[in-house]
């Protein structure tokens, strides 16, 4: 039997054991949001929760609940709002589709909102006897909580943190650095393979998927390019988070 990391899951005794031994929160940002037609809704929140779950039993912590809202651009056209992969911006030519509402994106909320919502979050999370907070998934709501991480840790007493920032992320081998493309298909065939249907991608290599940003996941994605991400951002994050350990248990 897999050892229990969600919080959700653990009896509060389980819970003072997880803590005393590592007080590391692992925050999920999810969405619901289109990721190509092979991927699911959720997949920004599968992928970062999949991983922190791992994460969790190689380091130690307790994995949140996944969010499920968060920020992102956004446009008003008439009556309609459109955002996110809604908006087809800066893709070349050969990429480019037509602004139009994705079928299930159902995810956007203002910054300012996304911000109280996550410090009210932190707030908690320090009254637990928490003292360190992983959060990322979707872009837009990681890129928000890095801008916001030296503000709100001296302001919660917190260690905060996100799992971008390393060279791995240029080379397309970081935790989600893509959109439902190599990248984050390959998280999820390794993470979730029972909803990945590559097969609903067009045929045609010369026809680009609509709202996919990144290499093509037909041609470079696998489960074992996911394994691989996995298994080096684990080892990454966990040099870190023992280091963070040490510091706030001194």
């Amino acid at each position: 039997m897999e050892e229990r990391v969600l919080y959700a899951e653990l009896t509060p005794q389980a819970f003072r054991e997880r803590l005393a031994k590592a007080p590391i929160a692992y925050l999920p940002l999810g969405t619901l949001e289109w990721h190509g037609e092979h991927l699911p809704l959720g997949a920004d929140g599968l992928q970062s929760q999949g991983f922190f779950e791992r994460l969790a039993r190689q380091v130690g912590g307790i994995v949140l609940p996944m969010l499920f809202m968060g920020p992102d651009r956004r446009r008003a056209v008439g009556e309609m709002e459109l955002y996110g992969m809604d908006l087809c911006l800066g893709a070349p030519p050969e990429k480019a589709y037509p602004d139009q509402q994705l079928a299930g994106s159902a995810y956007w909320v203002p910054e300012d909102l996304f911000g109280a919502w996550v410090e009210a979050i932190l707030k908690q999370l320090r009254r637990a006897g928490f003292r360190i907070v992983v959060a990322h998934g979707h872009g837009p709501s990681t890129g928000y909580v890095q801008n916001h991480a030296a503000e709100w840790a001296e302001r919660y007493g917190l260690a905060i943190l996100t799992c971008w920032g390393s060279p791995l992320d240029r080379e397309g081998l970081g935790i989600q650095v893509d959109h439902a493309a190599m990248n984050e298909t390959s998280l999820v065939m390794a993470l979730r393979p029972d909803l990945v249907e590559m097969e609903r991608l067009p045929k045609d290599p010369n026809e680009w998927p609509v709202g996919i940003g990144g290499q093509d996941p037909r041609l470079y994605a696998s489960a074992e390019l996911g394994e691989r991400i996995l298994a080096m951002n684990a080892e990454r994050m966990a040099g870190i988070l023992r280091e963070l350990l040490e510091r706030v248990k001194a």
